[in-house]
């Protein structure tokens, strides 16, 4: 799983909320090959300025991707549920989905050399630095 963090201004992921998104997304992930998973998946912290977010994405069979949205009150993540239905990733977020969608195309799709190698230089393409 590779994981990002999301911060607006005068926010920050910290280490409680990071360990809270991965036991979230640990579970969402449990019963993911019942949805076909392919075991490969995205972590999205996002601390916002209206709540707190974390998005689970995984890549499954069909060239499909599972998306969950799970939010909350500004600094609990005790509280953090699952999004409404129809609730979408925001500007930044998609922003990093677009990076994981091209990435995981280029390095795993379209890549040469064995699947172990393929998804080895997949885990390294990380988006790095501001989201704009």
């Amino acid at each position: 799983m590779k994981s990002y963090a999301i911060e607006a201004p005068g926010r920050t992921v910290t280490d409680q909320d990071a360990q809270a998104a991965v036991r979230i997304a640990a579970d969402h992930l449990s019963s993911a090959y019942l949805r076909g998973s392919l075991g490969l998946a995205v972590l999205l912290v996002h601390a916002g300025g209206d709540g707190d977010y974390v998005l689970v994405h995984t890549w499954i069979e069909g060239y499909m991707s599972d998306l969950a949205v799970f939010t909350g009150p500004v600094g609990d993540v005790s509280r953090l549920r699952p999004g409404r239905s129809g609730l979408a990733p925001c500007v930044w977020e998609a922003a990093v989905l677009a990076h994981e969608r091209d990435a995981f195309s280029r390095h795993v799709l379209d890549g040469d050399g064995a699947l172990e190698e393929r998804l080895d230089v997949w885990r390294g393409d990380v988006l790095e630095g501001e989201v704009r």
